[in-house]
């Protein structure tokens, strides 16, 4: 038997028999056989991705509406003049008076004093050029006997009152923010065990949460007054009176649903 001639490129004018084709054509195949034979994977693709959990987002929260029980008065001297340093002892001069009697009133934490904001600016001209210095210096009343406050204030007639504001005492904050934090938890799990049932869940756990205060209704108020132009008027006590307002907890964050 002859042998068989094929006319491939890649053999050239080679002779090759029919055994030889059998084996090249094997040897071909046999990549595509083997990318063809990767195992599948062992589960569904959407079997193999966690479930996602159920989340809800709420909120819950407390408030009570309290007397504002601290008072805080701000006096001011202003004065002006020509030369800087005269404007500066001027008011030097006022707030070491006004200091002296206040401090033997000062009675922690009913009637605290403390001084404030102290600064001089430069006057100008229609052009441009300093013609002149004002000034002013603070001192600050505070504490929880507003009658006491009040008496001192009106007494201090060297300074003007410029402002007038009520809000709560750090004691009565705390005490109050303690209970009421407390009320407001208490209605977060309610309302998620609530939620939960509604939702057809059987329990929840608890994700992020965050607790929140705020004091709406408790800004200060501002109370303004010229200088007094009779000795009378400036012995009298300030005229004063505690507003109420509303101090209120939140709480807020997520759940996670337990089927």
């Amino acid at each position: 038997m002859k042998p068989v001639e094929f006319g491939l490129s890649a053999l050239g004018s080679r002779l090759v028999r029919p055994g030889m084709v059998c084996a090249l054509l094997s040897a071909s195949v046999l990549p595509v056989w083997a990318q063809s034979a990767v195992p599948a994977p062992s589960c569904p693709v959407a079997a193999c991705v966690p479930s996602a959990r159920q989340v809800v987002t709420l909120s819950a929260g407390a408030t009570e509406e309290l007397t504002q029980d601290q008072l805080i008065v701000v006096l001011q001297a202003s004065r002006e003049g020509s030369v800087a340093a005269e404007v500066q002892a001027g008011l030097k001069q006022a707030m070491d008076a006004a200091l002296q009697e206040a401090r033997r009133a000062a009675q922690p934490p009913a009637v605290t004093v403390r001084t404030g904001a102290f600064s001089i600016q430069p006057r100008y001209s229609q052009q441009g050029r300093v013609n002149g210095w004002s000034g002013q210096a603070q001192l600050i009343l505070e504490g929880t006997d507003a009658g006491r406050i009040a008496q001192l204030a009106g007494k201090l007639n060297q300074l003007n009152v410029v402002q007038v504001s009520y809000g709560l005492s750090r004691g009565l904050r705390e005490q109050r923010e303690s209970a009421l934090t407390d009320q407001a938890i208490a209605r977060f799990r309610e309302r998620a065990q609530q939620v939960a049932q509604a939702f057809g869940a059987r329990s929840y756990s608890l994700g992020e949460v965050s607790v929140s205060s705020t004091e709406p209704g408790f800004e200060a108020r501002p109370y303004m007054l010229q200088a007094r132009a009779m000795a009378a008027a400036a012995d009298a006590a300030l005229p004063v009176e505690p507003g109420k307002g509303s101090l209120s907890i939140t709480v807020s964050g997520q759940i996670v649903l337990q089927p």
